[in-house]
């Protein structure tokens, strides 16, 4: 014990830095709620219960944004996507939205003697805006960090519906190339709209394009047909390849970027995992996502590195229900609090939208500990960095590493936060969201934006679920912080005009 604890302290102060493989296990819309670990009752979750209650697990651990593409941007390069306008919810057409010159936290793990590695969703672009899906997809992943890359290029329910392997789609017949486009559908091709009887899947918005697997997309597709995944066997192809990663690369310091595309929509829980949760589709590929886990730390152990591997569980943003498809998720929801006692969920400005689970588990180094320090996955660029022993450009990620390691109660000071563009800001007890005009409520998803036209100010401490604005009530309060908000977002940022 004494040896380990040597170790720890030397990391916390950058001293004699130690290279455990690192892994992110990244899910996508699992709200605060979903873990067992973080009090849900409705759902057992044992194996993510493991890194919570083995690790340390933090009460107030955020993504940057409360929709998937910023806050994967935010992951990967340790800046509030905010700053980038392109750093938006992205079809799966957009061009790479990182630029190659700048620092990810691939790019600072290699550099320190890494081998790095991604499989599963990516959502950040590819190609530089002439993509032929036929030839290299570049740049994209491997051109931004990583060695090795196993990807789907934006969402399940987006084309193209293929995986694309080290800059190449996985099983493409040359003679049936692929087509795609986000304005018009190629001819012949039947889509959701117009042909709801070739689907097996009901569309509730928007998805209602190019049709594959009898799921209605959005996007049109044309061609690749060998190619195509089946959705149904997504989440054990991804693990697959994962354990495949880590064997491959044991020998050596390896960093896994692991996203999950669970519980994103289409729901589409393997026939193994149906109707197992009684919640429907999406309480199934939670408990789905809950079995991978489970059999890659399995890997883990048997290839002999689960006690030199630190690993960090989060989420990309809040829960939805609602999002695209009719599959009984609010029906069959029973008692189910997805985002626990936080108010709003995915694309909410409320602390439902970015306030997520968020574990580090290092088996053997870490103690158990439950902790209230303010962190955000954009620090894990310059955390990591302080780990092992290497310097990263300056971003806004920070340096939380005795926090992650649960050495410190104390972490950053404050963030400012993103949903739809809109930002708000989040300092020890308080969370300040300026007036903005907008719906109240999305008609889509049915989840409060956490939008009005008047200055909001709740104690997230004593009032969790964000009831009470008491902004009228505390305007020195209000006005000190919002100087600080504006302090780091600049003054520009209200569709109000004043």
């Amino acid at each position: 014990m004494a040896a380990i604890l040597v170790v720890m302290n030397a990391a916390a102060v950058g001293k004699n830095p130690v290279k455990p493989n690192i892994v992110v296990i990244y899910l996508d819309d699992l709200g605060y709620g979903d873990l067992s670990a973080y009090g849900a009752t409705e759902l057992n979750t044992p194996n993510m219960d493991v890194l919570a209650n083995e690790g340390i697990k933090f009460t107030n651990g955020y993504a940057t944004s409360a929709t998937c593409t910023p806050s994967r941007y935010g992951l990967l390069t340790g800046v509030y996507p905010w700053r980038n306008k392109k750093a938006k919810i992205l079809p799966g057409s957009a061009p790479l939205i990182i630029s190659t010159s700048q620092e990810t936290l691939p790019k600072m793990l290699k550099r320190a003697g890494y081998t790095t590695g991604i499989v599963g969703k990516w959502h950040l672009g590819l190609g530089d805006g002439n993509l032929d899906w036929n030839a290299d997809i570049t740049p994209g992943p491997r051109q931004v960090g990583f060695d090795y890359s196993y990807i789907l290029a934006a969402t399940q329910d987006r084309v193209p519906t293929v995986y694309i392997d080290n800059d190449k789609v996985d099983g493409l017949d040359p003679k049936d190339p692929i087509e795609v486009s986000y304005r018009k559908n190629f001819e012949g091709e039947p889509t959701g709209e117009d042909n709801p009887e070739l689907t097996t899947m009901k569309w509730h918005h928007g998805h209602n394009n190019s049709i594959v697997n009898g799921i209605p997309r959005i996007g049109y597709m044309k061609g690749g047909a060998a190619a195509k995944w089946t959705d149904t066997d997504m989440a054990d192809h991804f693990l697959k390849k994962a354990q495949a990663y880590v064997k491959n690369n044991k020998k050596e310091p390896f960093f896994l970027y692991y996203a999950l595309q669970q519980p994103h929509v289409p729901r589409t829980p393997h026939p193994r995992f149906v109707g197992k949760s009684g919640m429907g589709p999406r309480g199934d590929v939670i408990l789905e996502a809950d079995w991978v886990i489970g059999q890659f730390m399995k890997t883990l152990e048997e290839e002999g590195v689960l006690e030199n591997t630190l690993i960090v569980f989060s989420s990309d943003n809040g829960p939805v229900l609602q999002d695209g498809y009719y599959d009984d998720a609010i029906q069959k929801l029973g008692d189910h609090t997805p985002a626990g006692k936080l108010r709003g969920g995915k694309y909410s400005l409320f602390d439902g939208g970015t306030r997520v689970p968020f574990m580090v588990y290092w088996k053997g180094t870490i103690a158990p500990k439950v902790s209230d320090a303010l962190v955000c996955q954009m620090d894990l660029l310059a955390s990591m960095a302080a780990l092992v022993g290497e310097k990263a450009a300056a971003t806004d990620s920070e340096n939380v590493l005795p926090a992650l390691l649960g050495k410190s109660n104390k972490a950053r000071k404050e963030l400012v936060l993103e949903a739809g563009g809109k930002t708000w800001y989040r300092t020890g007890n308080w969370a300040l969201i300026p007036p903005y005009k907008g719906a109240s409520l999305s008609w889509h998803s049915l989840v409060e934006t956490g939008i009005l036209e008047e200055m909001q100010l709740y104690n997230v401490t004593k009032d969790t679920g964000e009831q009470n604005n008491v902004a009228k009530a505390n305007p020195r309060t209000v006005k000190k912080l919002l100087k600080k908000f504006e302090a780091i977002r600049g003054t520009h940022y209200s569709n109000i005009k004043k």
